[in-house]
């Protein structure tokens, strides 16, 4: 089995060159899953003042050092307007969470300590020292200094100190937009009534859902009839829409009718790779179109989604300017597996926790075209070229897939 590419080599090639997309703004409204570009420096301080963080009265700590002590209140201050005057001595100002704090006053008393006399007398009955419930100004940050790096994800903690920082839009990097183009005379949507020899097509939704959770945008061209013209039309669609990654689905092997890399070729695709020591997932094509990159998937099902999990998805947060996360994860066998060959296997497994860790089974069939067991699987064994035999408790490495 000469000229297959190990996994990490073919991965190695398929990233190179790689690098996060152009910036671009967006409204803060529509950041959020997004992945900053640039820097995010505070706009403003905050608080901008010295203010209350407790319903209570705003007094100073010298005339409630000893309790019980009445005192006047002379005005109130609500959250967003002001006390205007000044607190002096044997003085209280009404306030509330976030109003800021009297000059004079120097702590909070809250309103559980306190006791109304009647009239504008109140009796504090607990001491509180000096600075007691009172958040300082730039308690949280100050304007200039840098909150959010370049990179950060946009989660609902960064979207909040964005605006709190009074940030209304965001610098981002570009979504990459992946096309997918099934193709295949035997093939007819989800829905329809196929004729004799035909089947229903369902790489593309799968495919389509890895690319949206790795933060692409996606336009699905349909289904392409095994004819290099509808193939190349297809293709032209996809460049027209600036497609940053153009994604076909079967037809990229070497048969009289798989005519995708032809194609692609025809159009001045530079072919990096197009076989891969893995199983499932063989027949993967690698290239480049100008600066699209095209990625020719295998048509089983199956195969088609565990290279979307493996190669698609980095190449993806790589584009996006994401992390790529490892999911793969220790684990122990639930059953015995014989000896692998030359290919890089990644084996449907059952996983269920245990008090020992995770316990990965195999299903005892592996067909490529199974979707029903991709989905019933919690991960994929991966068995490295020319592992030997093993048997039921033995360690190994599993790729989580959810």
């Amino acid at each position: 089995m000469s000229g297959l590419l190990p996994v990490d080599h073919a991965l190695a090639r398929m990233l190179e060159g790689a690098a996060p997309l152009a910036a671009e703004t967006v409204p803060l409204a529509e950041a959020g899953g997004r992945v900053l570009a640039a820097p995010v420096k505070a706009l403003r301080t905050q608080p901008p003042f010295d203010a209350s963080a407790m319903d209570g009265y705003a007094v100073r700590a010298a005339d409630v050092a000893h309790v019980p002590s009445r005192l006047t209140v002379i005005g109130d201050a609500p959250a967003g307007r002001r006390f205007a005057g000044a607190v002096g001595e044997r003085q209280a100002v009404r306030i509330f969470t976030g109003a800021p704090v009297p000059e004079g006053a120097d702590t909070i008393a809250i309103q559980e300590n306190v006791k109304s006399l009647g009239g504008d007398v109140i009796e504090v009955l607990e001491t509180v020292a000096a600075g007691r419930h009172i958040r300082r100004r730039g308690l949280d940050f100050t304007e200039g200094e840098v909150l959010l790096d370049a990179g950060r994800l946009l989660d609902a903690a960064a979207l909040s100190l964005a605006a709190s920082a009074n940030h209304p839009s965001l610098p981002v990097v570009k979504q990459p937009l992946v096309a997918i183009i099934a193709t295949g005379d035997e093939l007819v949507p989800p829905g329809s009534t196929p004729a004799a020899d035909q089947i229903i097509a369902s790489n593309a939704y799968g495919v389509a859902a890895i690319a949206r959770q790795s933060g692409a945008r996606v336009l699905d061209l349909g289904i392409a009839p095994d004819r290099i013209e509808a193939i190349s039309a297809l293709l032209q669609q996809a460049l027209d829409a600036g497609a940053d990654v153009i994604v076909t689905l079967g037809g990229a092997s070497v048969g009289d009718h798989d005519l995708v890399q032809a194609a692609l070729v025809g159009f001045g695709m530079e072919l990096g790779f197009w076989k891969i020591a893995m199983r499932p997932g063989k027949p993967l094509m690698s290239g480049r179109l100008g600066a699209t990159r095209c990625i020719g998937l295998p048509g089983n099902p199956v195969a088609s989604l565990v290279c979307s999990q493996l190669f698609l998805k980095p190449l993806l947060a790589r584009l996006g300017g994401r992390q790529h996360d490892d999911q793969t994860v220790d684990a122990v066998l639930g059953a015995p597996m014989a000896a692998n060959d030359q290919r890089q296997d990644y084996v449907r497994a059952r996983v269920e926790h245990t008090a020992a860790g995770l316990l990965a089974t195999p299903f005892d069939v592996q067909d490529s075209s199974m979707l029903r067991l991709l989905s019933d699987a919690g991960g994929l064994i991966v068995r490295a070229p020319f592992a030997p035999a093993v048997e039921a408790g033995a360690p190994c490495r599993l790729l989580r897939l959810r």
